[in-house]
Formats: C-alpha cells, structure tokens, sequence
C-alpha cells in the first residue's frame, strides 16, 4: 500500500530543526559523518534562499532543499554512503539551476560532482516520456536517453539508487498537481523506474512506486480495492493479531526466536492478481497476511513445518524462493494456509538477511573502491551484468521497443528454469523456445541452429520450453539464420536479445539480397490475405521510408516487421470502392449477446462507441477516443489524419482508449489450404485451429486423384487481420501443405 511520509521536524517558526533532522538520519545510519552532512544541508539552505531573494523561485512549486533532504533520508533508510546522502541533498538545486555543478564539485569534491552529474544524465528521459504513450511509443530520443541513463548505471549503482530515491519524491509531490502532470509522472515511474526498483531488488520502493502511480493512471480502480481493503481493515487486524499470537507460542516451545509481523498487501499488487488470474477481491489469498524472521535457514524450514502443523496448507500454494531463487535475488517461503476460522492465510518465512536483501536489494551488496562492503556479492555482480546485457542488446537493437520489452519482461514473475547437456541451469521468460535458448547460451549456436533436442527428443524449434527440460541444440557447420524466425506469426523467437542478434545479422548482409527477400516476404503475406493491389512506395512513405525498395530493404533486414507493414498496407485501400475494402465484415451482435467491452475506456464506465469510417480501426490496431457531441466516443487509430488533427486542435475531448482484454467480436472468413494429400491432413489443419482457439464455421474437402492434392475450404471466425495472418503462416508450416491463402470474392469482403 502507498507510504505516507513523516514529517519534518520544524522549530516554532516553521523552519526545519536541522539538528533534530540529523539525529533522526544517525539513528537511521550511525556510520554517516554529522559535520558533512551538515555542511551540505546548509549549503543547499543558502543557495535556495539566495535564488528566492534573487526572485529566482524554483520551477516545480517545491523546496530544492526540503525535496534533497527526503531524497537522503530515503538512501539512509538504504544505507547507502556518505558521498550518496551529500549529492542528494544538493541534486535538485544543482537541477534546477540555483548552483551550478561546477561549484558542488569544488565544494564537496569529485565523487560527488561525478554522482550528481550522473543523475542530470538519467533526468534527461523525464523531459522526453509522452504523457499518454507508454515509453513503447517512444522515440529516437529516448532511445539516447535510456542509453545514457543505463550507461550511468553501469558506471555507479549510487546514481540509480539517488535517481529511484528522487522519482519516489517526485511522484509523492505530485498529489496536488494537474492531471495532466500526475499522468506524466505517473506514467514514467511505473514504465522505468518501478521496474528497476525490482530489478535491482528494493522491494518496498517498487511496491511504493507501484501503488502511487496506479493510483493517478488508473484512479477508479484504486480507489475500489483501497475501499474494501479499509472496510475490512478492523476485522483483518484483530484475526491478524489472534494469529500472530498462537504462531509466537508454538515458535517459542519449539527454541525458535522469531520476529513475527502483519504484513500489508499493496493495492497493485492485489490489482495485477485479479486481472492476471480472474479473481475476485474475496478469491485473493494473501490479504491475510504475516511474515517470519529467523535466525537461520534451517529455522525457515522449521518454521513452515509448525505452519502446516497448525493449519491445513492449500494445495499448489507454496513457493520455495530459498532453494530457487528469483531472477533479483528474492529468497523466502511463501505458503498459504486454511486459518482460523477457516480463513485463507498467506504466511511468508525467511531469515533476517534474506529480509534485508529483499527491502535493500542491491544497496545490501554493492562494492567501492574494490572492496566488499558486506560479503557475498554475488546478487549485485548479477544485477550490473544484467544492466551490461540490456545495453548490449540495445546497441544492436537500435530501437526503444525491445529494450522498453526487456525491462518489463524482465521483472514478470514467470519465468522457466532450463539446463544445457552439461547441467547447467538457464532461466528464460515463460514461452521461450529452443531459438531463445540457444541464443541464450551463445551468439554462433543461435545462428547455426537447425534443431532441437528435448530431454533427448527431437522437438520444433517452436516448442514451449518448461521448467526443468534439458535442451540440446543441433547446429550445422555454415548454417544462418531463417527470415521466418523473426516473423512474430511463427512464433520462433519471443526474447528481445534472439531478436535483436537475429536483426543484427540481417542487418550485415548485402542490400540486394534482403530487398529481393522483403519483396518476397511483402508480396506473399499480401497475396495470402487477398489484400487489393497496393502502391509500394505509398505504403513506403507511411513507413517514413524514401522508396519501395528501401521498404523491402528494411523488411528483409528485419527493421520492419511484417505485421505491422501490413497493418499500414490495409489504410492504403480505397475507402469508396466497398468490394475491394479489406475491413472485415462482423458478425451480428445477437450471436453474442449482452456484450459491448470491445473497447475498453480508462477510468469510464460503459459509454456508446462507434468505430471511425476513416481509418476504420480493427482489434489489435493502436487506438485513441474521441468525445463526440450526442454520439457518445468515436475510435480511431492513433495514426490517422483526422485523430491527429483532433489531437492539435480539440486535445481536451480525446481519451485513452482498449480493446478489449478478450476481443468479443468475431469476424468470418473464408481460406483455402492446398496440399498433397495425406492421411491425417485434416486432423492437423483442426489441431492448429484448435490451438490458435479459431472457432470453424463450416469445412468443404476436395480430393483431385490425378495429381494427388486435397483442396480445404474452410469458413472460419477471427478477432482480426493479425490472427488471420498467424494462422495461415502455422498451417503453412504444416507437413505437405502448398500453399494457404484467404479466398478472393467470398462473403467477408
């Protein structure tokens, strides 16, 4: 749940007690020197009263100097150095130019000019965040900016761990600020900064980051849980108390010594739950909630026996972080029980360094001037070869998708544990394929990769790996990497880094030979969804390229996607002549009734929609609403003219807009599939529709004797024009099958 800050101590006349603030940061952290601190609180003191004199008054509406104190006391409740607390007392004045870091430098010395510059570096990514564009819409500036900003990192942990200290400041500030700015920061916050607070461990930031920018992106919803988490706040303290107190007696009978806490369930938290698993507030285990710190690691495993003794476990419940730890370091029982009164328990058991890694993260094992501050570094040399990773990858990427994919799929809990012939375990994101693996493990094997072994069984290299497969990688001597893995439709590479050593290698190959395989690529997936015909260097200029050839270009080097090209394709088709348009014709509603989530609006309840005539929107394309007078919300793509035009000219009347997390409506179409014919053809076909969840309306099968081929059609119902290019491209992968294609001239069009 979201922290509320203390106070300030101030004397009579509302100034701060700088001597009370520095006995409660000593209490904090005894090894911080009290002189320094300060000189350097004194000093950030005079500058901003100097620049309120000079009429200088600080942009934000808030004290440099009371923000640099909040931002120190955060980084000593860190435990983090001297040097870190001194710069972070003086960064915002330095930010907003009533000093200048020249002067910091020669008052305070280099390590402090050095971190404060640092993290001026990393600010330059909050002046380049679209207020209403995930950072997965961002531009060639931010993709500078998060270099400069991981760079900084990799440099000095310190200049993160000041950052995430300033950003928490920042976006508890923004509870009295426009919504537009709430949004901003909001936005921001949770797409970097709350993602790197896991990555690097420190868990009660992240939660605290979490909650407060869901609460300002998605106010309704907060406010719901945050309600029935206060109706039932009485009752849950007194069954938590109750249950403390019968845990602390079996504990102290069995010799344990243990600190036992109510442990509170973060709004968020509670949120991505329901949404991720389908439950309802009373379905969610852990709002009950203790957590159990012992001495020693032996006593964890103690501790879980007395639980399960004194109340019934829930099945497939329980977590052992300890033996497998997560991706951050995380290590802890996690068990849910049936409690008193037949209530759902979570009960979390762990030692107090494991507590302390959890609630520090990489502030508990990060190293100086070459020497440990704590041992057992590990953790924090994990954490900084992670941030090298994610670097690297972004220079060969050169785009802000992946690395913006990387930092958040990277924080997703599920993830599969994998070992190569020789033992070793590998962990990748849940989904990966033997591809991913294999890039993984080495750059040359992703490339000369033409098969996979599975726990000694010969497997596509499209298969889903799960935890506790071993995977073997048959390679050729010369082999290269296939066009086809780096078709999403396929689904042979899901991580960011296969795809980006992929691109790369592409990218190093003669022009000639990736514009033949673009236009190639281009002139088949438009001919297999019967698209009209399509003026290439039109829909190279939608894709701000110079020519059609340099769009072939760019799609066989694997810059551009193939999907959506093909979405851009589908705008250029004339919007008078209904026979040729490609939009699908829907089914009608009565087929489902009752259902109108489609679109979903942020914040809104159920209000009328209708779907632009001049992009004409289909799920899975970008989309923005448009407050009409009478006609309730138009939606139209986010890159259509008109939208743009409204957004310069009417921005108060556009809202963000969803499709729906299951797309309700359904459209029908008709495919061919031509094959020689085999026994077990048909079956296959269904397998695949059944796997892609493609509902069949109705199937005709033909068999020509002569030349032996079987000709299907098949009238079949789709969300959308990116399911129906997925599912051709699986079936084409089908054994014996020659071509697969959307029918010209059927009913849908």
């Amino acid at each position: 749940m979201v922290q509320v800050r203390a106070s300030q101590p101030v004397n009579d006349d509302g100034s701060l007690n700088l001597d009370a603030w520095l006995d409660h940061m000593l209490a904090l952290d005894p090894a911080l020197e009290r002189d320094g601190l300060r000189a350097a609180c004194e000093y950030a003191r005079d500058v901003e009263q100097q620049a309120i004199a000079q009429k200088n008054i600080w942009a934000e509406g808030n004290s440099s100097f009371r923000t640099g104190l909040e931002i120190a006391e955060i980084l000593a409740d860190l435990k983090l150095d001297q040097d870190s607390l001194v710069a972070a007392v003086i960064y915002r004045a330095v930010r907003e130019d009533k000093v200048s870091l020249a002067a910091v430098q020669e008052r305070f010395g280099p390590v402090v000019g050095k971190l404060i510059k640092g993290v001026l570096r990393m600010a330059a990514i909050s002046n380049s965040v679209n207020p209403r564009d995930s950072l997965v819409l961002g531009s060639q500036a931010q993709v500078e900016n998060l270099r400069k900003m991981l760079v900084a990192m990799v440099d000095d942990v310190r200049v993160a761990l000041i950052k995430l200290a300033e950003r928490t400041c920042a976006i508890r500030e923004v509870k009295d600020a426009d919504e537009e700015k709430r949004h901003r920061v909001a936005r921001e916050v949770f797409d970097i900064y709350a993602p790197l607070a896991h990555r690097l461990g420190i868990g009660h930031i992240k939660w605290e980051l979490e909650d407060l920018s869901f609460r300002y992106l998605e106010p309704e919803q907060y406010k719901q849980i945050a309600k029935l988490l206060h109706e039932r706040r009485l009752d849950r303290q007194q069954y938590i108390s109750d249950v403390m107190q019968q845990l602390r007696d079996e504990l102290n009978a069995a010799g344990i010594k243990a600190d036992i806490s109510g442990r509170a369930k973060h709004i968020y938290s509670i949120w991505r739950k329901m949404q991720k698993k389908g439950l309802e507030f009373s379905q969610i285990y852990d709002v009950r909630a203790v957590r159990v710190l012992v001495p020693e690691v032996r006593d964890c495993y103690t501790t879980l026996g007395i639980v399960h003794s004194l109340w019934r476990h829930i099945p497939r419940e329980f977590d052992d972080y300890i033996a497998n730890p997560k991706e951050n370091g995380y290590r802890s029982l996690h068990t849910a029980v049936l409690g008193p009164e037949g209530k759902v328990l979570e009960v979390q058991i762990r030692t107090h360094g494991m507590h302390e890694e959890a609630e520090l993260g990489v502030c508990a094992h990060w190293k100086y001037k070459g020497t440990d501050v704590k041992g057992n570094s590990n953790h924090y040399e994990e954490k900084m070869a992670w941030l090298r990773q994610v670097l690297e990858w972004h220079e060969e990427l050169g785009d802000i998708g992946g690395l913006a994919e990387q930092l958040k799929v990277d924080i997703e809990p599920d993830r599969v544990y994998v070992f190569t012939p020789d033992g070793h375990a590998i962990d990748l994101p849940k989904g990966a394929t033997p591809l991913d693996f294999a890039y993984r493990v080495h750059t040359q094997i992703g490339h000369n990769c033409r098969g996979a072994k599975i726990n000694g069984r010969i497997v596509p290299l499209t298969y889903s790996l799960h935890t506790g497969d071993q995977v073997a990688i048959i390679t050729g001597k010369n082999g290269a990497p296939s066009r086809d893995w780096l078709n999403s439709n396929l689904g042979y590479v899901t991580t960011s880094r296969a795809r980006a050593k992929i691109v790369h290698w592409f990218k190093q190959q003669d022009r000639e030979q990736n514009v033949a395989a673009g236009k190639q690529m281009l002139e088949r997936e438009l001919a297999r969804l019967a698209m009209p015909p399509v003026d290439f260097n039109k829909l190279a200029e939608k894709c701000n390229l110079k020519s059609a050839e340099d769009l072939y270009a760019a799609l066989g080097a694997g810059d551009l996607r193939l999907a959506p090209t093909v979405n851009q394709a589908q705008q250029l088709v004339e919007p008078d002549r209904s026979s040729e348009q490609l939009e699908l014709i829907p089914r009608k509603p009565s087929s489902r009734p009752g259902r109108h989530d489609d679109v979903q609006i942020l914040g809104v309840g159920n209000l009328l929609t209708q779907m632009a005539g001049c992009c004409q929107p289909l799920p899975g394309d970008p989309i923005i609403g448009y407050i009409t007078v009478g006609r309730g919300v138009t939606i139209h793509r986010q890159d259509c003219p008109t939208a743009l035009q409204l957004v310069e000219r009417e921005a108060h009347r556009m809202i963000q807009v969803s499709w729906g997390s299951t797309p309700v409506q359904t459209y029908p179409v008709d495919i061919l599939v031509r094959a020689y014919d085999r026994s077990g053809l048909l079956r296959d076909v269904s397998q695949v529709l059944l796997n892609e969840k493609i509902n069949v309306l109705a199937v005709n099968t033909r068999s020509n004797k002569e030349d032996n081929t079987a000709a299907m059609r098949l009238t079949i119902e789709i969300p959308g024009l990116e399911a129906l290019g997925r599912l051709l491209a699986r079936i084409s992968q089908l054994p014996n099958v020659i071509e697969t294609r959307r029918e010209r001239g059927s009913k849908d069009v």
